[in-house]
């Protein structure tokens, strides 16, 4: 992690968008009145998210003292885990000269959505880190999960997978998402959150629709083998629809889709196999450290772990920037 301000998280997700798997539901909540008239069970959950930061610093000092891991080289990033498209993409939006429309003609775009699929790994690749990740979970380490809609699954920064391979791999998107994505910070992505999904049958099926806490997300599909489990697209949350139009887009084994934070997006559920997917939520402390994409509020910040949900304390006033740009508004 790059010294500098420290990254705090947004008092809202003690509050806001909680999920009540039971019903499907996000709800808020405000103070207990309210959730003994509203929501019965959603207190418990608000205490469990107060006590995150504190278990997942708990879970990986075990795993670092403890685990040792199956595929220790896939913990730092190397150009051979990157497909030679993603490599060529890469030396593209690098060049003098590169352009949005330039870039596009490497990228396979869905509808008028923003949403686009690059190659991001290599099928070798993909085969070590889900033996590593299989290895993990077979083994007695504490585990995290993503979050309450997720229930299989493994947080990577506990796995220490953060410096030398998740780093790394947001600075080298940085050049694709400043083209694709400047309004939403994707010059300066600054920080993110990182996980690894599972379904599979009489485990997580589907997923509910939803947003992430994200300016830009990629979703790369690992493997294994299964069949059905789209994803599905919505409209963008900032800009509602009163009649909502819905793409289904398909998984393909290494390859990556990137698309808005905001994006309504879902899973449908998977008819048999196995489906493992990375997740990263990038995120610009300079875009959200004015608004909160979760509440919609100025972020009221508070002490976090890590990354936490990537905002930043603002400057001192005689740090401020004498040029104005996206990503120089902390």
């Amino acid at each position: 992690m790059s010294a500098g301000r420290p990254f705090r998280g947004c008092a809202c997700f003690f509050t806001d968008n909680i999920f009540v798997g039971r019903f499907g539901l996000h709800v808020r909540y405000r103070d207990e009145p309210q959730l003994r008239r509203d929501h019965g069970r959603i207190e418990a959950e608000v205490q469990r998210r107060k006590q995150l930061p504190h278990q997942s610093v708990e879970r990986r000092a075990i795993i670092s003292r403890c685990y040792k891991p199956k595929h220790p080289e896939v913990y730092t990033l190397q150009d051979s885990f990157l497909a030679p498209e993603f490599l060529e993409i890469e030396r593209f939006c690098t060049s003098p000269g590169a352009d949005l429309q330039g870039l596009l003609s490497y990228l396979e775009s869905f509808s008028d959505k923003r949403i686009y699929r690059l190659p991001v790994f290599t099928q070798q690749f993909c085969q070590a880190l889900l033996d590593e990740l299989e290895n993990f979970e077979q083994s007695d380490m504490p585990k995290g999960r993503p979050n309450t809609m997720n229930n299989y699954g493994v947080l990577l920064n506990e796995l220490g997978m953060d410096e030398r391979f998740l780093t790394p791999l947001r600075e080298r998107l940085r050049p694709i998402t400043a083209l694709l994505y400047p309004e939403l910070g994707g010059a300066c992505l600054d920080s993110h959150r990182a996980f690894v999904v599972k379904y599979a049958l009489h485990e997580d099926l589907d997923l509910s629709s939803h947003y992430d806490n994200a300016e830009v997300t990629l979703n790369v599909s690992l493997g294994k083998e299964f069949t059905e489990g789209n994803l599905y697209f919505g409209e963008f949350s900032q800009d509602p629809s009163p009649v909502p139009q819905y793409i289904e887009v398909e998984h393909v084994w290494g390859r990556g889709l990137l698309h808005r934070g905001g994006q309504i997006h879902g899973a449908l559920p998977i008819a048999s196999g196995e489906r493992w997917n990375l997740i990263v939520w990038m995120r610009s402390s300079a875009v959200r450290n004015r608004l909160c994409p979760m509440c919609r509020r100025k972020p009221e910040l508070v002490e976090a772990e890590g990354f936490g949900d990537g905002f930043t304390e603002p400057p001192q006033e005689e740090e401020q920037p004498q040029t104005v740009n996206v990503c120089a508004l902390g």
